[in-house]
């Protein structure tokens, strides 16, 4: 009876003794594998990308805004009712924009960000995180304080190295003294960050004599309801503002656009690499096919001299598994290399994933393996006396 060490170097001594043979297979298994594992890694750069896109935007919402060429335009109550008619949804804010050019001046330093006036709940649904200071809170809305919070690109372009809590900003003729800093996120239309500052809507109203609502974000509790709660506030607003165009947007509609368009191409390449792996089976089936042929011989003879059927049968296997993980490897590897390159070249997000590497590896021994064990079930029950006397 031979032992498991023995098996595998009767294996090995065999695939070096048909080294043509071997290698074909290797190759085609090197194929196949290279196909699935390029797939993969395609994908995993993929979601690591759209991942990057999403942590630079704010938090997955719905943004609502109107068109008005006759009635009103949106305003609080609106957005309260929506709260209250609406379903599954973490939070509800109202911004108005201001397009007048917002210079800011502290000391010496200039800068020219966009001002936002805002809700008392606009980080919940901005998804925002707060670095320093507080938030704008009831009171300054009701007292009206000319408090603003600053995002971290304006604070750093003002302030430097120097703390902006409690320091006081210069902007349109009046002074504003910063409570918070907050940290910078892109929107779906913005460009390069400017900066941002909030300030209370209840101020920006006492100033400019609007009470209106811009643009109303609603942030759901899960990001597959962002549909539903579109719809929804579109129907609730047409009923309250009918003559106002009723305008709604996802935030994040194009990368969303993206991953489904990228999960489609992924879907399409890993049925051609699954396709190459199956044609490289084909070719170790064949190929162990004729090796079992060509080996009639020797496997009658080692019969004769007290070979069992379990130990044929397992030296075609291990070579099938041999030459699976041998061509495997070396397609993990090269991949790798290659998508090494050209992820530091195109400065794209890739991490060597184990996960990717057991599912190429597990494709490729399960195809060699499954490829290889009919011909070698029927070299294992091959009758000694005839296959000595077919040779």
């Amino acid at each position: 009876m031979l032992s498991p060490q023995d098996l595998i170097i009767l294996s090995c001594k065999s695939l070096i003794a048909n080294k043509l043979r071997s290698t074909l297979t290797a190759l085609g298994v090197f194929m196949g594998v290279g196909a699935v594992n390029a797939t993969l890694q395609v994908g995993d750069i993929s979601r690591a990308i759209i991942a990057e896109q999403l942590a630079q935007r704010e938090a997955p919402q719905v943004q609502i805004g109107t068109y008005v060429t006759e009635g009103r335009d949106a305003n609080l109550e609106d957005m309260n009712y929506l709260r209250s008619n609406i379903k599954n949804i973490t939070a509800i804010s109202g911004i108005n924009r201001s397009y007048e050019e917002n210079k800011v001046y502290y000391r010496t330093e200039e800068a020219q960000p966009t001002m936002l006036a805002v809700t008392q709940d606009y980080l919940q649904t901005t998804g925002r995180k707060l670095l320093k200071g507080r938030f704008l809170n009831s009171n300054d809305f009701t007292k009206y304080r000319p408090v603003i919070v600053i995002d971290k690109f304006l604070a750093d372009k003002l302030f430097k190295k120097e703390n902006p809590l409690e320091q006081q900003l210069f902007s349109g003729g009046r002074l504003y003294l910063v409570v918070g800093v907050i940290e910078t996120k892109n929107n779906l239309f913005d460009g390069e960050p400017t900066g941002n500052i909030l300030l209370p809507i209840s101020i920006y109203s006492a100033m400019t004599g609007v009470e209106n609502i811009q643009s109303i974000s609603i942030r759901p509790r899960n990001p597959e309801d962002m549909e539903e709660i579109k719809t929804k506030a579109e129907e609730l607003l047409k009923k309250r503002l009918p003559s106002v165009e009723i305008y709604a947007y996802s935030n994040i509609e194009d990368i969303v656009a993206q991953k489904q368009t990228l999960e489609i191409a992924s879907q399409g390449l890993t049925v051609v690499g699954m396709i190459a792996l199956l044609i490289g089976g084909v070719g170790i089936t064949n190929i162990t096919i004729a090796a079992v042929i060509e080996r009639t011989a020797e496997i009658g003879l080692r019969r004769a001299i007290g070979a069992t059927k379990y130990e044929i049968l397992w030296q075609f296997i291990l070579e099938a598994a041999i030459l699976s993980l041998v061509g495997g490897i070396s397609a993990i590897t090269a991949v790798h290399g290659i998508t090494t390159v050209v992820a530091q070249t195109f400065s794209l997000p890739y991490e060597f994933e184990i996960k990717t590497v057991t599912l190429s590896l597990g494709s490729a021994l399960f195809v060699g393996v499954g490829a290889g064990f009919f011909p070698a079930l029927r070299a294992s029950q091959l009758d000694p006396v005839k296959a000595l006397r077919q040779s």
